[in-house]
């Protein structure tokens, strides 16, 4: 059952990873009922959850499932120059650190635990299942970005880049 706006709570902080990088957590969560499950979404390259992803999250909150994200280092209003990523598995780190810390709350206790990746956050998702494939209860993956399975020759870039400026 759907149900207003006022009936979930959005909540952002910042919270530190083990670089002491600062990091924008978001949360959706339902108001007047106690969620059904955890949903952690993963965002897409150059991407964020606080903006990017609020609509899905909302439409989640509403439908009574608490939903958290994290920006990503160099994505969002997180700390880091913005879309550079120097470590893959840093990113896999901190989503798993904080997804935990969430997920290991008295209050979530025994609840589902789903991941949500979109695009490259499909990847951290996949990636994250994979560091702890008895963890998580399932994964909503939209369009992920599981492979990049050919090169693109330099020509190609430069022809589409004279093509796009005509």
């Amino acid at each position: 059952m759907m149900g207003n706006e006022s009936e979930i709570k959005y909540e952002e902080e910042f919270i530190s990873n083990s670089r002491g990088m600062k990091l924008l957590a978001s949360r959706w969560i339902p108001q007047n009922e106690s969620p059904k499950a955890l949903v952690f979404m993963c965002h897409g390259y150059a991407l964020e959850c606080s903006i990017t992803m609020d609509s899905t999250a909302r439409r989640l909150a509403k439908a009574g499932y608490a939903v958290y994200g994290v920006d990503y280092e160099g994505h969002g209003k997180s700390d880091g120059l913005q879309g550079f990523i120097k470590n893959f598995e840093d990113v896999i780190n901190d989503c798993s650190y904080y997804f935990t810390t969430i997920s290991e709350k008295k209050v979530n206790n025994k609840k589902l635990r789903f991941l949500l990746g979109e695009s490259m956050g499909g990847a951290v998702a996949l990636l994250l299942h994979k560091k702890k494939p008895d963890y998580w209860d399932g994964a909503i993956l939209a369009a992920p970005m599981c492979k990049v399975g050919f090169l693109i020759p330099f020509f190609g870039v430069v022809i589409c880049s004279i093509i796009i400026v005509k």
